[in-house]
């Protein structure tokens, strides 16, 4: 069974960092691409980045040049590294990934359970 396993929130004051990653594990063949939505209270889930296995990156414009999109193909886990936080970023932070499972002939998608970023002073 496939999961996706996010780490890295928490409470940070505007203007600080955090880094979020995602692992993916289980039994998968490949993986195209894993990506990063958020979703604050009240309002609908949102695209913040995404990359692909070839590495390309796309952003939000709210986010760009603030925060950074990495991945480590070997070890199936995406990176998110936020700096420059402000209040609005605050959110859950949903990891994503398009994936192939071993068990499985076409690609899904798959979510993280979500993990919490709460930026304020």
């Amino acid at each position: 069974q496939v999961q996706l396993v996010e780490s890295g929130g928490g409470l940070v004051q505007p203007g600080g960092s955090l880094r979020l990653s995602c692992a993916a594990s289980g039994s998968i063949s490949s993986i195209y691409a894993m990506g990063w939505y958020r979703q604050a209270p009240g309002k609908q889930r949102e695209l913040v980045a995404a990359i692909t296995s070839g590495g390309t990156k796309n952003y939000a414009d709210s986010v760009k040049g603030r925060f950074t999109i990495s991945r480590d193909n070997a070890k199936n886990t995406v990176y998110l590294q936020m700096n420059s936080l402000k209040p609005e970023d605050t959110a859950v932070y949903y990891c994503n990934a398009n994936l192939l499972a071993s068990a499985d002939v076409r690609y899904s998608y798959y979510w993280g359970q979500g993990t919490q970023v709460t930026v304020s002073s």
